[in-house]
């Protein structure tokens, strides 16, 4: 499990160890293909996790709001429910084929900092 925000404007720590989920993901789809063992990455954007909304000192109902005032997809809210769905559909016979994926949940084609939805 990665992020997209690894990919954005956000602290360098947090930024490479997700570009090293994705390069080991790469890396071990390779290395392990070789004996059936498929491996791929789930990127989620924000849901409004209980560790999210703590963090920020939010409420579920407004973060989920703030991002989809910003998103290009309009309507959508990431929920921890679609994340565990394309778990589920990556780990099953359906997608046999698919190695070294990384499945991005991303409604925003660019997105500022988190922090700066809430200035």
């Amino acid at each position: 499990m990665s992020s997209v925000m690894g990919g954005l404007d956000v602290p360098h720590a947090y930024a490479a160890s997700k570009h090293a989920v994705l390069g080991l993901t790469k890396n071990l789809c390779v290395e392990l293909g070789q004996h059936g063992i498929r491996v791929n990455c789930i990127s989620p954007f924000v849901i409004a996790s209980p560790m999210l909304t703590t963090v920020f000192g939010v409420e579920a109902s407004l973060l989920e709001d703030l991002v989809c005032r910003a998103a290009n997809l309009k309507g959508v809210v990431l929920k921890s429910e679609d994340v565990a769905q394309a778990a589920v559909f990556l780990a099953s016979e359906e997608s046999r084929y698919v190695g070294g994926l990384n499945l991005t949940f991303f409604l925003m084609e660019a997105t500022p900092r988190p922090t700066r939805l809430f200035q």
